[in-house]
């Protein structure tokens, strides 16, 4: 496996998924009392910063990795940014449920990355 490969991916898809999280769910906190095409115009223009990282990120990792790895990969690191951004900016309170969807995850990552 080339590991540069897949560092310079997984470092693209964290930012990427930052940035999607950000446009897919802070206006349900910040933009709630605000008309919804306020908030997907916003969204959107957050959204453009996710594209321009995760387009890159799927082109360099496709050299390396297949495409099921890939969304694997995506999925992992959604979830990982995912569950600190409910928590710590959305101030919803941690689940059991979600280490239990981080296990059946690593499960996931296990079976896709294994030869």
């Amino acid at each position: 496996m080339n590991w540069t490969v897949i560092g310079q991916t997984t470092g693209l898809l964290i930012l990427s998924n930052i940035f999607m999280t950000v446009a897919w769910y802070a206006h349900l906190k910040d933009l709630r009392d605000k008309p919804w095409i306020i908030a997907a115009l916003l969204s959107w223009g957050i959204a453009l910063f996710e594209y321009l990282l995760q387009v890159p990120a799927n082109r360099i990792g496709y050299t390396a990795l297949t495409l099921p790895q890939l969304k694997i990969l995506q999925e992992v690191i959604t979830l990982s940014v995912f569950v600190p951004f409910v928590v710590l900016y959305m101030k919803q309170p941690i689940k059991l449920d979600y280490l239990w969807a981080g296990l059946c995850m690593c499960g996931a990552v296990y079976f896709i990355f294994r030869s």
